[in-house]
């Protein structure tokens, strides 16, 4: 079961995720990547946790892989 990234506690540097980049959010694409840094500082955001990956992509959080 994969979980949504809203909520800030379930998102950890060295996840696997999906997330959705700026340019990408009318299209709804996703892109896959491993979480190096956390940007949102609140608990929960209602459109998923912001997050830098390892490749240096930012994007809203939407799938976290198990």
């Amino acid at each position: 079961m994969s979980q949504d990234g809203r909520n800030r506690a379930d998102i950890k540097a060295g996840l696997s995720v999906s997330i959705v980049l700026k340019k990408d959010q009318q299209t709804g694409d996703l892109t896959e990547g491993v979480v190096r840094d956390i940007l949102t500082n609140s608990s929960f955001h209602p459109h998923g946790i912001k997050v830098r990956l390892t490749d240096g992509q930012v994007g809203r959080v939407k799938e976290i892989h198990q």
